[in-house]
């Protein structure tokens, strides 16, 4: 009877015995504490970002600065410092652009660590910092009060702002704090509604009911971001910090009460509707936003094209758009007709920090060269039409929308740092990790042409 010999230990097997579960093992610890490095880096970001949120409001609120509103510092109310005035902590004005420099570099820490924190700490540096940019006072631009000129026309003047200037109306007690005051209204007829409505509150009362919708608005945005992130694979946490944290939100939108805000809110609204299948509510959020400022126009055919029932979208789209055209008739008879004047009369007006009219100076051709506009313009429609193409064969829809924002943001010739959010809101749900590297250096651009390139706040 034969014997069964036994292999040795070492001999006759085919596959040796590993250590790669050790390997493993090992690496599990490791990447723990990694995973614990990142939650404290990120938590201590999210405390720098709101302690700078919060010092850059208290500081504004002490004293007139050209970081206000863009004041005269002979102007300084307490209505317009708000309710942070008592505190009385003064900064200089490189102080606050250290401040702001923190935020940003800060933001950049909390949104690299993001899918490390905490949704709890998330939401809640998103909301304090919110409310910090909501208690400042108007930080950086002097738009707010725009807004109330143009309603205080309408309606205690019986002067349509879209046919008529605030210079017609010179001894309103809004007319000292505008900055513009021989442009008619740019903005679309449902803003100018929402604007009408808050006059009777009266200047400081409109100031701060502006603020709290730019500020509650953003919110809303964020909240609208966190549902639909998933629907597109994004992970929730890193896609409302990349928004609800960044500087351009917090600081210029928020900060400033710009209608940004409220246009956000309204096209994330119409995105998540889209992704969730229900066509009919995102065309009209979609539309809506459009007749709250006319840039939001870009993103309906992309979410056309995009859209699984395109036709309910196109519908609701057209049915929305002959809706709030009768209404805004109704509201401002032929006079409306004058917002086309105006959009273009806008793109005459030259921003030093736009990107034709950066490439101009720097080609020696002075301060805007018709040659670089047109090139620019070109490109934007080159990227406009191969986006939707892309979109027609399968791409993304909000992949390509966020391409052809920052394609127009590069080719206007009016340019300024709020108009960051455009491209932030479809990056921050885009499945294009580059598409969020370039949204994030195209933000970077604007803050820093705006701190410390044109018009400089050390320069006041």
């Amino acid at each position: 009877m034969a014997t069964r010999t036994l292999p040795q230990p070492g001999q006759g097997l085919e596959h040796p015995p590993s250590d790669a579960p050790e390997r493993r093992h090992a690496a599990i610890p490791a990447a723990a504490s990694a995973g614990r490095q990142a939650a404290s880096a990120g938590t201590l970001a999210l405390v720098g970002l709101v302690a700078a949120m919060a010092l850059l409001a208290i500081t504004t609120a002490a004293a007139a600065s050209k970081a206000v509103a863009e004041a005269s510092p002979h102007f300084f109310p307490g209505w317009l410092a708000g309710p942070l005035h008592g505190l009385g902590l003064r900064a200089s004005t490189v102080e606050l652009e250290l401040l702001v420099v923190v935020i940003c570099a800060c933001y950049l820490v909390a949104l690299g660590c993001a899918s490390a924190i905490s949704s709890r700490r998330l939401w809640g540096a998103i909301v304090l910092a919110h409310l910090a940019a909501l208690l400042a006072p108007p930080l950086l631009s002097g738009d707010v009060f725009g807004y109330i000129g143009f309603a205080r026309l309408d309606v205690l003047h019986g002067l349509s702002p879209y046919s008529h200037t605030a210079a017609t109306a010179p001894n309103d007690a809004i007319y000292q704090l505008l900055g513009w005051t021989n442009l008619t209204t740019p903005y679309g007829p449902l803003f100018t509604l929402l604007s009408d409505a808050l006059v009777p509150f009266g200047i400081a009362g409109g100031v701060w009911a502006f603020k709290a919708i730019a500020a509650l608005t953003s919110l809303a945005t964020v909240v609208l971001i966190w549902r639909a992130a998933p629907r597109i694979g994004r992970s929730q946490r890193s896609a409302i910090a990349f928004y609800g944290l960044n500087p351009v939100v917090l600081v210029f939108a928020v900060g400033g009460a710009h209608n940004e805000a409220l246009l956000g809110m309204l096209v994330a609204a119409g995105a998540l509707c889209i992704l969730a299948g229900a066509e009919l509510r995102g065309g009209v959020s979609l539309v809506a936003a459009a007749a709250i400022k006319a840039s939001a126009a870009l993103a309906l055919p992309f979410a056309l094209l995009g859209a699984r029932r395109r036709g309910r979208v196109a519908a609701a789209m057209a049915l929305t758009a002959v809706a709030v055209t009768v209404i805004a008739v109704i509201a401002f008879g032929p006079h409306l007709f004058g917002l086309a004047g105006a959009l273009l009369k806008q793109q005459k007006e030259v921003a030093g920090h736009s990107v034709p009219a950066e490439i101009s100076q720097l080609l020696g051709l002075g301060q805007l060269a018709l040659s670089v506009r047109i090139v620019l313009l070109a490109l934007f429609g080159c990227v406009l039409v191969v986006t939707l193409w892309r979109t027609w064969r399968g791409a993304h829809w909000l992949d390509s929308y966020g391409w052809a924002t920052l394609a127009l943001l590069a080719a206007t010739v009016w340019l300024v740092p709020w108009y960051g959010l455009w491209a932030l809101l479809p990056a921050s749900l885009s499945p294009s990790r580059r598409l969020r590297i370039a949204t994030l250096i195209a933000c970077a651009y604007l803050v820093t042409m705006r701190l410390a390139i044109q018009n400089p706040l050390s320069a006041a």
